[in-house]
């Protein structure tokens, strides 16, 4: 690695001059790069020294451009997403990434450059949820990009800023507005009727995330042995495939009374071309549609049994009907509210009815990919102890006798 100055004349006749770097890259490849200052060729030197040691390097001229890092972050996803997944990511790159930074090097994002990539979105009109959903398809396909070597750093991670602030800035779960309460859980239970409450009591005592519950299949579960493999989900196109993420595939217990209520469904089930095939299957046997199971089932059962809530206008005022009173919505907008009683019941004490799990235990039964999203959705549910009230009664013991 040597860094040299270039003096050279003009046509003019005046003199210019550069500072150079010359190196060879870890593969042995000899590269220079020219800078009008001293002082940042010695900084490109110093960087450009530590990543070739680390194998790391990655020289601008041979760096991909955006656009090329995007088709290839989608072609290795096919391999392992749904489809409604990967159109999604599909629309944020044709969309919203290639248009504005498409012919943008690899080696030429910074976390300015992610900054003043979202404020142009912004500026472009799209909407603040927008923003964040492209802001984490351009981080993944970064984070694709820099596992294969065409990248060091991933500017997108970088620019997060402290994760745990944003943590503690996230509004927690309350129970009676996000978890339903034992009370509501019972009374939706006392409501609901046929497959569909079975389907309730499912998700109440195994957490399933709604795909998941459409997506089970009789031969995932084992009445004998008393659990259920979590193997499959089906996504907002009906379609079955692999379940979110490699920890969503899980085994769970299960609770006796909903193996019974299993058993005795099992034998009235419809089937698929003369045998049983999912749990929950629509009239016909095939793959029930979300809307159905949230407009024509999850929503009227709230209502029956009185879990509502007041409807509002964009002012935030209750609506009224056509004779001044309130109109009633269901208070809980989908099935994900009972996967949150489940984490709930998972961690509650024993002596409030719940089971008292660890967190690592929580975690797997969950199908989080981390701990730490667990604890970063549910870490505030977790009982503090006896709220330290042994130490507090020895302490008050030792200073007053």
């Amino acid at each position: 690695m040597s860094v040299r100055k270039r003096v050279w004349a003009t046509e003019t006749g005046q003199h210019r001059e550069a500072w150079v770097v010359d190196y060879v890259d870890q593969q042995g490849g000899r590269r220079l790069k020219t800078f009008k200052r001293k002082g940042d060729a010695d900084s490109f030197a110093a960087t450009t020294t530590v990543q070739i040691s680390e194998g790391v390097h990655v020289p601008e001229s041979t760096s991909l451009t955006i656009k090329d890092a995007a088709e290839n972050w989608i072609t290795r996803c096919k391999s392992r997403l749904q489809d409604g997944t990967l159109d999604q990511y599909r629309q944020h790159v044709d969309l919203h990434i290639v248009p504005f930074i498409g012919r943008v090097k690899l080696s030429k994002v910074t976390v300015p450059f992610v900054c003043i990539f979202e404020d142009t979105l912004r500026e472009e009109g799209r909407s603040p949820a927008m923003v964040r959903a492209v802001r984490v398809s351009l981080g993944a396909l970064l984070s694709d990009a820099q596992k294969r070597g065409h990248i060091v750093r991933n500017p997108v991670r970088e620019s997060r800023g402290n994760s745990d602030a944003r943590r503690k800035k996230k509004r927690k779960l309350k129970v009676g507005v996000d978890i339903p309460t034992p009370y509501e859980v019972r009374s939706l239970l006392a409501t609901a009727t046929g497959s569909f409450r079975i389907l309730l009591l499912t998700a109440v005592f195994t957490g399933l995330r709604a795909s998941e519950l459409r997506g089970l299949q009789w031969i995932d579960v084992d009445l004998t042995r008393k659990e259920l493999h979590v193997v499959r989900r089906a996504d907002k196109h009906n379609q079955m495939g692999v379940p979110k993420s490699e920890a969503s595939e899980r085994t769970l217990p299960l609770t006796p009374g909903l193996v019974q209520a299993l058993r005795e469904w099992k034998l009235q089930c419809p089937k698929k071309e003369g045998r049983l095939w999912l749990v929950f299957p629509n009239g016909k046997g095939n793959v029930e549609a979300h809307r159905n199971i949230l407009e024509r089932q999850l929503k009227p059962a709230m209502k029956k049994a009185s879990i509502v809530t007041p409807e509002l206008d964009e002012q935030g005022n209750p609506k009224l009907d056509k004779d001044g009173k309130p109109i009633m919505a269901a208070k809980y907008s989908g099935l994900h509210c009972l996967r949150h009683f489940f984490a709930s019941w998972c961690i509650n004490r024993k002596v409030d009815g719940g089971l008292e799990l660890p967190a690592k235990v929580v975690q797997e039964r969950l199908g989080h990919a981390s701990i730490a999203m667990t604890l970063d959705v549910y870490g505030h549910l977790f009982p503090s102890g006896d709220d330290h009230a042994a130490e507090l009664a020895a302490g008050e013991k030792l200073l007053l006798g």
